[in-house]
């Protein structure tokens, strides 16, 4: 008993020490203009393609729930692994090529140096701020995770209840109220039909009916002008229709009308706790989501990262050093 809680104190110790080893401005000696590149770079493609900054927020997302944010996500395949990217939640992920973009910039300016786990997680934040919302505190300083595994790959999804998802947040030292917040990333994010909410149109129960707690006029509509049927697997639906590129409230104002995309969405608004919680912020000043937004990813980004002279800088995110 005495030898498992000392093993216990001893990995708590370490997971805490890591985390508190980050630090704000991290690259200001080694890489001072580590962040003005990073949202630089950012600028460019988003002035392209919009829709960026919602394909960061859920790459970081699946990267920091498997193995903590060691950009693990970002790794390849090999003869020998087949890695995260390759597992069916993973599929849709995009914006590799934007990493992939601002880490060519960053070994052009300080070879070595910056991390792929750290360009992702300060992309992320600059994308948020490009999107109208605010740029939170991002303390830096993570390596790069050497390992990648399909087997691993295990997420809340689009079909979880609250329990369930909140069992999943726990699991990486997250709570109800991030759950809370952190979803309020849906704002400016999208979902396949068939992949992600096409059974709530068409075969709810599989009995070919509609799930009741959707809102039957926003029901209608998404059949008649985005999911074309059950097997609808190409069509992409925003999930805060109207407002799906700017950081707001929308997302929570939706729910509240039983305007939820995706089922665990809509089981939000089933919990009394996340009920208020969401009522509480659509009621108040948007700089209250911005605030509470921000402390949640930081917290999220501190999950299992590898500091010091764990893991590794990564020359390319795809790819273990030689």
């Amino acid at each position: 008993m005495a030898t498992a809680l000392y093993i216990t104190l001893l990995l708590l110790s370490h997971t805490i020490s890591t985390a508190l080893s980050l630090e704000l401005h991290f690259y200001r000696k080694s890489c001072p203009r580590a962040e003005l590149i990073v949202k630089s770079v950012l600028q460019r493609h988003v002035k392209k393609d919009p829709s960026i900054p919602a394909g960061l927020l859920r790459l970081h997302f699946h990267d920091c729930f498997i193995r903590g944010c060691d950009a693990s996500v970002l790794l390849d395949s090999t003869e020998e692994n087949i890695a995260e990217k390759e597992a069916p939640p993973n599929l849709t992920l995009r914006t590799y090529d934007v990493i992939d973009d601002i880490k060519a910039e960053l070994e052009k300016e300080c070879k070595g140096i910056v991390s792929c786990a750290d360009i992702l997680a300060m992309a992320t934040r600059d994308g948020v701020a490009f999107s109208g919302g605010e740029e939170y505190a991002l303390p830096t300083g993570r390596r790069d995770g050497k390992i990648s595994r399909m087997s691993e790959v295990h997420l809340p999804g689009p079909s979880f209840s609250v329990q369930g998802a909140l069992a999943a947040f726990q699991s990486i030292n997250l709570d109800l109220e991030d759950l809370t917040t952190l979803l309020g990333a849906h704002t400016i994010g999208v979902a396949h039909c068939g992949l992600s909410f096409s059974n709530r149109l068409y075969n709810f129960t599989g009995k070919g009916d509609q799930d009741p707690a959707l809102d039957p006029f926003y029901a209608a509509n998404l059949k008649k002008l985005k999911c074309k049927g059950p097997n609808d697997n190409t069509t992409i639906v925003e999930m805060d229709p109207g407002s799906s590129r700017t950081f707001d409230l929308g997302y929570y104002k939706l729910l509240l009308k039983r305007r939820g995309l995706l089922q665990s969405d809509a089981a939000l608004t089933t919990n009394a706790a996340v009920k208020s919680a969401i009522t509480r912020l659509v009621n108040s000043p948007l700089e209250v989501f911005f605030k509470e937004f921000g402390l949640s990813m930081e917290k999220m980004g501190r999950v299992q990262v590898l500091t010091g002279s764990q893991g590794e800088i990564r020359k390319h995110c795809a790819v273990v050093n030689s």
